[in-house]
This record gives structure tokens, C-alpha cells and sequence, in this order.
């Protein structure tokens, strides 16, 4: 009979309840300990969980797992605090608020191998993902040749939350691309491999926050596949769309099932050229109607920890790198670097040891 483990989770707003839920589905996994600062005092909750204000008292208790579903500014400070205290940790994304924060985690972490790690890009386990990087590695359709992709939504700050951190630089560290186009730049490092060209405009111009409602990016790898992104805080109907060009045909996703329900159907639409369909090729149009993946990013983190199998997606230097690609993109938008003084954060950095 496997170990039960022990979980403690840091942030228990709207994903820390999601991450929850999906936790108690798991036969060897319990939540026993919870903080977050709307609780009025430390106490035991109606189902026995403890509940506190803060993580430092959540990590005297006795546990083995700790789940960061805090704000940015906060996420690798906990991350960190909770590999020194010797639990396997599952941070949401991003990783922090800016490359820097990352960086200090991966240089913790080699510290400690014998823990598990994990970040929650949780597009990569959306079975639509799945399917399409199934076929893409199967090179049925060929090599990809470019990639399309917006990610939007309406506002940076909505109704429903419970504060506007998301549009404050100090705490959230950066706008939509960072908050939302993380996504969809994980999935075009998972699909296209690593950028090394990149081309950008950022803009605040809409909302006027401190932090960018637009960001367009042009990136190309050192095999020259070309990707376009467009993440953005003024699409009013809410739009997620990745198109991936290859040599025998074309992979469509679109619509991601959320929380919200607002990015409609889940699709994923397979077209296979041939020399005589004059621009109207064959078309296979699949929709996914459940959203496994939550609950399958969680399976392979206790996987990883009770049987030592890999973590395939969000390893600390997956985290990394989309951070890294992420900054380069401001960064390329000169007058962004100039404003918000980025070129010295990335360019300490990228000289870290943990590059290696």
C-alpha cells in the first residue's frame, strides 16, 4: 500500500481551493494545513484542516507537500522556504515576478535533489495539447513550420477578483503576457523548441496600469520556425487560438476549457494538404468536453515523488526558460526596457551559474 502524503497549501483564495479539490481526489494525498491572509485568526476549519494567516506558521506544521498558490511577489520566497524545510513543493506559474526570482529558486533547488519540484503550466495537460504534441512527435504532418497564437481577455483586473494586484508592477511584476501569455509561450517552447530571435511592442496604453494590456511578439528558433504572438487585456470576447503550420498539413487549437467558461469550446482541427485541394484540404475537428488537466498535473507530481517517475512539464528549468523567453520579450521593445529598467535584471541573470 503506497504512503499517504501530507499537504499543506500556501494561498487558499480561488486556485488554492481548485488545487484543493483536485488534491482530495487523489487516494494517497491529504490536505491537513492551509493559510492565507483572509483567514480573521488561526483556527481548524469545519472539515479539520488548520488554517493560519501566514505560510511561516503553515510550515511549523507537520506535513510533505506544499502547494504556492500565492501572489507573484511572494511565490519563490515560499517556494525556497519550503524546500529548506524539506518538503516536495508544487508552485503555481509564474514562478515569481520577474527572471531574477526564478533564477534564485533553480539555484536552491540544486541544493536539494532529493526533493520534487513542479510549476503548474497547466495548458501543457489539456487533452486537446496532448493530442497535438502526440502528432506533432509522430511527424505524420511533417516538421512545424510556424505557429500562430492569441491569448486575451478582456481586462486585467476583473470584477470578480478580490483585489487589483494583477495590475500593481510591485507586486504582480508584470501584465497580461505575464499573467495569462505565460501559457502560450510554454506552449510554443513545447511545440517549436527554443527562440532565439526575438521581435516585440508592449503596451499600457489601453488601461494605463504600470503594467503592459498588450504585448506582440515575433520569434523565430535557430531552425528558422516562426511564431507570432498576440497577448492582450483588450480582447472583449475572450480568445484563445494557436494555429501550427507544418509541412503536410495544419494543427488548430482553439478555445481552452477554464474556470470561466468564457474561452468557449475546446477544440483541435486537423487539415492535410495535398497538391489538389486548392486551399480547402481535409478537415477533422475534434471537441474535448472535459478538463482533465488539473487533475493530471497532480497525478504526476505525486507520481514523481511516491515512484520517482520524471516530471515531463514545469520542472524548475521549464520554468526558467519561459521566463527567460518572457523577459527577452520585453526587453526586445527598447522603450519598454528603457521604462521599466529591465536590461540589467536580464542581463545579470543570464550569467548565473544556473544556466548551466
Amino acid at each position: 500500500m503506497e504512503k499517504q502524503l501530507k499537504v499543506g497549501i500556501a494561498g487558499y483564495g480561488i486556485v488554492g481551493k481548485r488545487r484543493r479539490h483536485f488534491i482530495d481526489l487523489h487516494p494517497n494525498l491529504k490536505v491537513v494545513a492551509v493559510c492565507d491572509k483572509a483567514f480573521a485568526s488561526p483556527g481548524v476549519m469545519d472539515d479539520g484542516v488548520l488554517c493560519f494567516r501566514d505560510y511561516k506558521t503553515l510550515l511549523k506544521q507537520n506535513f510533505d507537500i506544499l502547494f504556492v498558490c500565492l501572489t507573484n511577489d511572494v511565490a519563490a520566497e515560499v517556494t525556497m522556504a519550503g524546500l529548506h524545510a524539506g518538503l516536495h513543493v508544487f508552485c503555481e506559474k509564474p514562478p515569481g515576478r520577474n527572471l531574477n526570482d526564478i533564477a534564485q529558486v533553480v539555484r536552491c533547488k540544486k541544493h536539494y535533489p532529493q526533493l520534487t519540484l513542479k510549476y503548474g503550466f497547466n495548458h501543457r495537460y489539456h487533452d486537446s495539447v496532448s493530442e497535438a504534441l502526440r502528432i506533432i512527435k509522430s511527424e505524420e504532418l511533417g516538421e512545424v513550420i510556424n505557429l500562430r497564437g492569441v491569448y486575451g481577455k478582456s481586462s486585467i483586473v476583473t470584477s470578480s477578483q478580490e483585489s487589483d494586484w494583477r495590475a500593481s508592477r510591485a507586486i504582480a511584476g508584470g501584465g497580461i503576457l505575464l499573467d495569462q501569455g505565460i501559457h502560450m509561450l510554454d506552449l510554443l517552447r513545447l511545440f517549436a523548441g527554443e527562440f532565439v530571435e526575438i521581435h516585440s511592442f508592449i503596451s499600457n496604453d489601453f488601461w494605463n496600469h504600470d503594467v503592459e494590456d498588450n504585448a506582440y511578439a515575433l520569434l523565430r528558433t535557430a531552425d528558422k520556425k516562426v511564431a507570432m504572438l498576440h497577448s492582450t487585456a483588450t480582447q472583449w470576447r475572450h480568445c484563445f487560438d494557436l494555429s501550427i503550420g507544418l509541412e503536410k498539413g495544419t494543427i488548430n487549437l482553439s478555445g481552452i476549457l477554464s474556470g470561466t467558461k468564457s474561452y468557449g469550446a475546446e477544440t483541435m482541427s486537423i487539415a492535410w494538404a495535398s497538391s489538389s485541394d486548392v486551399g480547402d484540404p481535409k478537415e477533422q475537428v475534434t471537441r474535448y468536453t472535459q478538463d482533465n488537466s488539473w487533475k493530471n498535473e497532480i497525478e504526476e507530481f505525486a507520481s514523481a515523488i511516491l515512484k520517482g517517475t520524471p516530471i515531463l512539464h514545469g520542472t524548475e528549468m521549464d520554468a526558467y526558460r519561459t521566463m527567460e523567453l518572457l523577459y527577452k520579450i520585453y526587453c526586445a521593445d527598447t522603450e519598454w526596457q528603457d521604462k521599466w529598467q529591465l536590461k540589467d535584471v536580464i542581463h545579470e541573470t543570464l550569467t548565473e551559474e544556473c544556466e548551466s
